[in-house]
């Protein structure tokens, strides 16, 4: 990192590369960071784990999974290659999100070398650590761009007691408001998407609880819950079949965008393969509150990202020259910019 820095050699960072395909093309000399790997610590009684970034997200499942505990923010595990780091560093969260918190919540201490060849700790392995900048949760979804972590200390929660899918066929206004009507209630929702023409929710939490929430809703259980994995770790077919994939952001009262295949997140997120012109799509979810990411180009050839606005652009573009003024870190893997 110091002889890249001394040199200004551009560095692409890389763990097990199954997410590679996120975000814009970058070029430079690889920096592997696979052997960087290993439980640092884990008190399952504190619910903290504290493990370096190479080391593989099945590997740090199973080991929480003995404790009967897991990440709550639900990385997808896009195969045995993908690593804690790599789920840091994209910031990626499951269907679980909105009622457990986005990954960059369960992030409590960062250990880092950023662009000027420095290591840096920032945050710490308890809840209340932080003083001044949260540079351990800002490091979360900046794709490598402002330092290359080497281990992270994560909060992790207890598996719950119960868990059972609800499934029903309905038009999506009805899904829509079936699911802005119990979100504002105080029951153990954990998922709640629609695909092809179904409503699912999902129920997680003490067992009373799951099953008389399960019988007030009216909805059908759903034997088979392979289903939300699938969702997870992005396996089903709108995944993994050819054409662009859009990931759409909007807030949960907006109007569904045009063409979408799957709405998660109770309606905050949605999947799209849509043919409608990049610039135009974006436009339109902007105006609706959200941002659009090409998520998946497979051969289209626009940005990635949503553009920034100028305000923002100048912002990021400081935090960039703070921790890596010679611009080494995957450059270009956000924005043109850095």
């Amino acid at each position: 990192m110091r002889a890249a820095c001394a040199a200004r050699t551009p560095l692409v960072i890389r763990g097990g590369g199954s997410k590679d395909f996120y975000g814009n093309p970058c070029k430079g000399e690889p920096l592997d960071v696979t052997s960087c790997r290993g439980v640092v610590s884990y008190d399952p009684s504190e619910l903290v784990i504290t493990v370096a970034a190479g080391t593989p997200l099945m590997e740090v499942e199973q080991t929480l999974a003995a404790a009967h505990q897991y990440l709550a923010f639900e990385p997808p595990v896009h195969n045995e290659h993908a690593t804690i780091g790599g789920a840091i560093a994209t910031g990626l969260s499951g269907p679980r999100r909105p009622w457990t918190g986005p990954a960059r919540d369960f992030v409590l201490g960062v250990d880092c070398i950023n662009g000027r060849g420095e290591r840096l700790k920032f945050g710490g392995q308890v809840i209340k650590n932080v003083a001044g900048y949260d540079v351990s949760r800002l490091l979360t979804g900046s794709l490598g761009t402002l330092g290359v972590i080497l281990d992270v200390s994560l909060k992790v929660l207890p598996q719950a007691e119960t868990e059972i899918s609800l499934i029903a066929d309905m038009p999506l206004d009805r899904a829509r408001k079936f699911i802005q009507d119990w979100s504002g209630r105080p029951v153990p929702i954990s998922g709640a998407c629609y695909y092809q023409g179904n409503l699912r929710i999902r129920l997680s939490g003490y067992e009373s609880a799951v099953m008389h929430t399960a019988t007030v809703m009216g909805l059908t259980p759903e034997e088979n819950t392979s289903f939300w994995q699938q969702l997870r770790h992005q396996s089903l077919d709108l995944f993994t079949t050819g054409g662009p994939l859009w990931r759409i952001s909007l807030p949960v009262t907006a109007t569904a965008p045009e063409d979408f295949q799957l709405m998660d997140w109770g309606g905050a997120l949605y999947w799209s393969k849509t043919d409608m012109p990049a610039e135009r799509l974006r436009d339109r979810v902007k105006s609706l509150g959200g941002h659009a990411t090409l998520y998946r180009d497979n051969g289209l050839n626009v940005p990635r990202f949503q553009p920034l606005d100028n305000g923002l652009l100048a912002l990021h573009q400081r935090l960039k020259a703070a921790l890596d003024p010679s611009g080494i870190l995957n450059r270009g893997r956000m924005y043109s910019e850095f």
